[in-house]
C-alpha cells in the first residue's frame, strides 16, 4: 500500500519541524535581544553546540573582589539558547567578595563544592536571609532580588550557580553607583551618604563626576 504524496511530505516536514523545535541553538553571529539569540540553522548544529568545557579551570580571583565569575550563559554556551537555564563557575578567593547584585532574568541556586560561603540575599519587604554554606550545601535566590555571596573560610571556596535563564543578567550595586558619571550630588540626595565617601567610591571603582 502506498501512501499519497502529500501524506508522505506531510509526514516529513512533521518530523523535521519536531527536531527543529526541541531546540533553539545560538547563532552567535547574529545579535542578542530580550528574547535571545535567533536559532542556528538545524543542519549547522554539531555537538560541541550542547557541550561546554570553560568551567573546569579556576576564575582570576587577583582583582578588587578577590573573586572570579565565570560564566556559561548563551553567550559562551550555545545550547542553553532558549532553555530556560544557565550556569556559572564561582571562585572566591580567602577575604574574596561576590558583591551585592541582582540577576533582573532569573532566579539562582548556588551549590557549594569547596570551602565555605556566607551567602544571603534581601526581599522586598526588606527581610534579610543569610547562613554560612558548607561544602554540599545550596541556597536559593529568587529572581531580581539584591544578594551576595562571601568567602567565610581561610581557603578558596567554589560553587557552582544555576539560572533559570541562558541570559540571567546581571547589575552589581556598587559599580552601578559608583563606577560610571552619576552625579555625586545625585548619590548623595538618594543613598544620603557624605560626599567625600562617594567621592573615595568612585576613586576606587572608576567612576567620575
Amino acid at each position: 500500500m502506498y501512501l499519497p504524496l502529500f501524506v508522505v511530505l506531510t509526514l516529513f516536514v512533521s518530523l523535521y519541524s519536531a527536531n527543529a523545535g526541541d531546540y533553539c541553538v545560538a547563532d552567535l553571529n547574529l545579535p542578542d535581544g530580550p528574547a535571545g539569540y535567533s536559532c542556528k540553522k538545524p543542519s549547522k548544529v554539531t555537538v560541541d553546540d550542547f557541550v561546554y568545557h570553560g568551567l573546569a579551570a579556576a576564575g582570576n580571583t587577583s582583582n578588587l573582589i578577590k573573586a572570579a565569575v565565570t560564566p556559561a550563559f548563551a553567550a559562551q554556551f550555545p545550547g542553553v539558547n532558549g532553555l530556560g537555564l544557565s550556569i556559572a563557575r564561582l571562585d572566591i578567593a580567602a577575604g574574596g567578595v561576590i558583591p551585592m547584585h541582582t540577576h533582573p532574568g532569573g532566579s539562582e541556586i548556588l551549590a557549594v563544592i569547596q570551602g565555605q560561603i556566607c551567602a544571603g540575599f534581601i526581599d522586598s519587604a526588606n527581610d534579610v536571609y543569610f547562613k554560612t554554606l558548607n561544602k554540599g550545601d545550596v541556597m536559593v535566590f529568587p529572581q531580581g532580588l539584591l544578594h551576595f555571596q562571601i568567602n567565610a573560610g581561610k581557603s578558596t571556596a567554589i560553587a557552582f550557580v544555576s539560572f533559570s535563564s541562558p541570559s540571567p543578567g546581571l547589575q552589581i550595586t556598587d559599580y552601578a553607583f559608583f563606577a560610571n558619571g552619576l552625579p555625586t550630588d545625585l548619590i548623595a540626595t538618594t543613598t544620603f551618604l557624605p560626599k567625600d565617601v562617594i567621592k573615595k567610591l568612585k576613586g576606587v571603582l572608576g567612576g567620575t563626576n
